[in-house]
């Protein structure tokens, strides 16, 4: 197994070069990059050299994705129809070339590199032959960075575990998963409109769209395999600004009274620790000392955790009538957006740079203006405001799928839906 040198920084690392970079929807042949404007070129690697990166590139990439192409679009229904076409023929020729479990990168010669570039240059992403077909050239690193990009995965040109779990994910697999999503691009981009948010659950991004073009992309946190994000269409109503976070059943079921006891257990109270009120059935403030975190009492209470820097709501809360309580929200936290894999909340979905989200969606409000929620955000004023334009909204399940210039994308089938086992959400 090679070891991959982290801590220095690689030519193109920044936002800026990430946005070059393309992701959902440009990433596709070397001359339709160059069309756009973007650089797959080689980091500068030569015989005997290797290429490095530091991990912040990957935290930038997945914080900050590229605007791309609308996942919804009706454009994108032929390039679907005709990637599953390219997908059967590739099934027939016998499918992907196997890359053995080697992690990879640029300027080593190795025998796995022979298949590696068989496995690109069977899914286009890899258009040259090269003098050295052991040799991880400037060519094949590349193919490998439009490959991550396409599988949602931060394009670091070095073949690590993720990128080889992706790499052989079978031929078949992705054709039943670009069959399967086909159905479901077909019955949501009739019913979008022009003016929406998506939330791609698989890919784990919010797309802020109007008249079919991307307005704004944001990384997102999606729910737990356990604790799933549901599918679902509604409307956008209400903003609640540094809202109070009423924790629903399964946070109390599964979080606050497991860590009650454990602090009580410790001589420690949870309540006070973070700033939670507990309420009995008639709406009475109890005291946090009163309750008796290993007795059935607990769960008979209802709980609400003040506005703060504990909050995990952050200070927006964005409202829409569903049936599942879920909702999207601020968060304290921001490294969960920096990361690779992001299905870790509960079902409701937490938004990266809610703020420019906000904005859109206040967009038309006579009295607003933008620097109204940084005001709101520094003062922690509590402030409710009912959108005069209310927003539609999805919440879809989409893991593969096609753009202009016969780009294919796949995500992981994190909730595994898609009917081809764990093979497709392995990385």
């Amino acid at each position: 197994m090679i070891s991959l040198r982290t801590g220095q920084r690689f030519r193109g690392t920044g936002r800026a070069a990430a946005i070059l970079l393309g992701l959902t929807g440009i990433v596709g042949s070397t001359s339709f990059a160059v069309a756009q404007g973007l650089n797959f070129g080689p980091t500068g690697a030569g015989p005997g050299e290797h290429s490095t990166y530091d991990r912040s590139f990957v935290k930038e990439w997945q914080e900050n994705p590229p605007k791309g192409y609308p996942t919804l679009s009706k454009a994108n229904i032929a390039p679907t129809k005709a990637a599953i076409k390219r997908y059967k023929a590739i099934v027939r020729s016998g499918g992907f070339t196997a890359v053995p479990n080697v992690e990879m990168e640029p300027g080593i010669s190795d025998p796995a590199v022979l298949a590696l570039s068989d496995r690109l240059r069977a899914s286009g992403d890899l258009n040259e032959e090269t003098s050295y077909p052991d040799y991880f050239g400037g060519s094949l690193e590349t193919a490998v960075k439009r490959f991550q990009a396409s599988n949602g995965l931060a394009p670091t040109g070095i073949v690590d575990r993720r990128t080889l779990a992706a790499l052989n994910v079978p031929a078949k697999v992705r054709l039943k998963q670009l069959k399967i999503n086909l159905r479901r691009l077909s019955g949501l981009s009739r019913t979008v409109g022009k003016r929406y948010v998506l939330v791609n659950i698989p890919a784990a991004q919010i797309e802020v769209i109007e008249r079919d073009r991307v307005v704004s992309r944001h990384s997102g946190v999606v729910g737990k395999k356990d604790r799933q994000t549901p599918q679902l269409r509604s409307t956008i109503t209400h903003l609640n600004f540094n809202p109070a976070w009423r924790l629903p059943p399964t946070v109390i079921k599964e979080d606050l009274i497991p860590t009650g006891r454990r602090m009580q257990e410790q001589g420690k109270n949870v309540l006070l620790k973070y700033g939670i009120d507990a309420y009995d059935g008639r709406g009475r403030k109890l005291a946090p000392e009163k309750i008796n975190w290993n007795s059935s009492q607990p769960y008979s209470l209802s709980y609400r955790q003040k506005p703060g820097k504990d909050n995990p709501l952050g200070f927006l809360k964005i409202n829409f009538p569903n049936s599942q309580s879920v909702y999207m929200h601020d968060s304290p936290k921001e490294s969960m957006f920096g990361r690779n894999f992001r299905a870790a909340s509960s079902g409701c979905v937490r938004v990266q740079n809610i703020k420019e989200l906000a904005n859109w969606l206040l967009k038309g409000q006579t009295t607003w203006k933008d620097y109204h929620i940084e005001q709101l955000k520094e003062s922690g004023q509590l402030k409710n405001v009912r959108l005069r334009r209310p927003v539609r909204l999805f919440f879809a399940y989409v893991t593969a799928w096609a753009t202009k210039g016969g780009v294919v994308q796949f995500r992981r089938d994190i909730y595994l839906k898609d009917g081809v086992g764990e093979v497709a959400a392995a990385y």
